[in-house]
């Protein structure tokens, strides 16, 4: 899941580099973490969050393929 979520967010960005995702592993959620370069943060979001929500449609869509809970969540 970590690399799925790097490689669309890195896909989006103009800083590929700075991409960073952190995975904290809990008892039935796995929260996932997503770090981009300061000016990237409007690209990953998109207009009013659709492109996070679309993100996240996908992370749900493959976590119900592995039995488990993901969360993203997109930090500065």
């Amino acid at each position: 899941m970590k690399e799925l979520i790097e490689d669309i967010a890195r896909a989006l960005v103009d800083a590929p580099d700075d991409v960073n995702v952190n995975v904290i592993e809990g008892e039935q959620t796995t929260v996932l973490e997503l770090r981009v370069a300061p000016g990237d943060i409007g690209k990953v979001i998109g207009k009013q969050g659709r492109t996070a929500r679309s993100i996240r449609t996908i992370l749900g869509a493959a976590s119900m393929k592995l039995d488990r809970q993901y969360k993203l969540e997109i930090l500065e």
